[in-house]
């Protein structure tokens, strides 16, 4: 039994968490393969039946099973990831898959009723009040954040439940970092997720009548993602033929910088299936200084290799938060990269990331009227939270003695829930 749901939908993982009457909170769990995990990767997978009565039948599977079916046929199948990122952009409507239309709410819909279809134990998540988490600011240089929480609460809707509260992704995590507090404290959360970054400045004065009052809010549209991006952009997309040349009426001209954009985005990488980019990659390839590389950009494309790439991506990074060197290592078919890379060289890639996180913790002060040394506490969630020049962002201003994280990827959920409580 439960009366609160709190549901942190991210653009790379989704978690959910129940209130139970005793007032614990408790994350549900997933069987992903042979393991047990606390988050659902935000992935969706769609196929066609080939054969039997049922041919052409349209199929779907989500999270661990849909990359599953997508690495057991990429090409016979359409991987649909990082949906969030998509729910402030005016310009995305719909997406056809296998020439069936999909409104963004659909496809998030979708995605909901199979998170909770998934959770072990077949717990029944009807009858109880939800509380979906938001960030602060949602993706995208022209991001409309009105315009993406009414997706958001559309989607909800579509998966069966209209009344749904929504709340900030870092107030929530704030939450849960609360029941720790002995006295009044300022408390400035930091939020990592897979596509944006929030902080949250918030006063907890704890106690039988707790209070939680925001003092400001600050959110900035890049978190994991981007780092990934840089890793790519900076590794493998020179690999591939970036910063090269071709060659027409001899007159050299730049390999096209737009060839790498969607590659580095590895969730877009789907796009470049399209027959007009295909025959554009080939044709400079074929007047190339260096046409390996481009062919070999050719390959990855058509085989949509795109969530091995980010594996290693991931790999490499979550290495350079343990040690000051890890290497990265992809193979496919005969591309092969085994690149050593240093954490000093990385911080130098993600520099202007960290630059607009930097300015982000500053205008979330300035939201607050708030001296960084009148925060007494400040707690960081989220996989991003662990890089270390990102943590340092917070120990320069706040002092190491300060600064704390924890329950990186289950924290927001958890804390939603709290929040439905009341």
């Amino acid at each position: 039994m439960h009366d609160v749901i709190g549901i942190d939908f991210g653009t790379t993982n989704s978690v959910i968490a129940l209130r139970q009457p005793d007032g614990q909170v408790v994350s549900l769990r997933y069987a992903a393969g042979q393991k047990v995990v606390d988050t659902f990767r935000s992935v969706l997978c769609f196929w066609a039946e080939e054969s039997g009565a049922t041919r052409g039948r349209l199929q779907h599977a989500a999270g661990p099973n849909a990359i599953e079916a997508y690495l057991d046929d990429p090409l016979g199948s359409r991987l649909i990831m990082s949906m969030k990122s998509y729910l402030a952009s005016r310009s995305f409507v719909e997406t056809r898959v296998f020439n069936r239309p999909y409104a963004l709410e659909d496809l998030i819909s979708t995605f909901l009723r199979s998170l909770v279809a998934g959770v072990m134990g077949g717990a029944a998540l009807g009858g109880a009040r939800v509380v979906a988490g938001r960030p602060v600011r949602f993706v995208g240089e022209t991001a409309d954040d009105s315009l993406a929480e009414r997706r958001l609460r559309a989607a909800f809707a579509g998966a069966g439940w209209a009344d749904v509260d929504v709340a900030l992704e870092p107030e929530a995590a704030g939450h849960r970092f609360a029941a720790t507090l002995e006295g009044n404290a300022n408390v400035l959360v930091g939020d990592f997720g897979g596509g944006t970054s929030d902080f949250s400045i918030l006063r907890f004065e704890p106690g039988s009548r707790r209070r939680v009052t925001a003092l400001g809010h600050a959110g900035v549209g890049i978190a994991g993602d981007a780092f990934d991006y840089r890793i790519i952009d900076n590794v493998i997309s020179p690999l591939l033929g970036k910063g090269g040349t071709y060659k027409v009426m001899d007159t050299a001209l730049p390999v096209p910088p737009a060839f790498f954009t969607s590659f580095a985005r590895w969730h877009q990488l789907s796009l470049m299936r399209a027959p007009r980019t295909l025959r554009e990659i080939n044709e400079v390839a074929r007047l190339a200084a260096e046409p390996e590389r481009l062919h070999h950009l050719i390959r990855l494309v058509e085989d949509e290799v795109g969530y091995a790439l980010y594996q290693s991506v991931s790999a490499v990074k979550a290495g350079l938060s343990r040690a000051d060197e890890a290497v990265l290592q992809f193979t496919h078919r005969d591309f092969v990269v085994e690149q050593p890379i240093g954490r000093a060289e990385f911080e130098g890639w993600i520099a202007p990331e960290l630059a607009q996180l930097s300015a982000a913790i500053d205008r979330a002060l300035a939201d607050a009227k708030l001296a960084p040394g009148k925060v007494d506490r400040v707690f960081l969630t989220g996989g991003t939270s662990l890089v270390p020049a990102v943590r340092r962002l917070f120990e320069d201003r706040f002092g190491v003695d300060r600064v704390t994280g924890g329950g990186e990827f289950v924290s927001v959920a958890e804390g939603l829930a709290l929040i439905g409580a009341g």
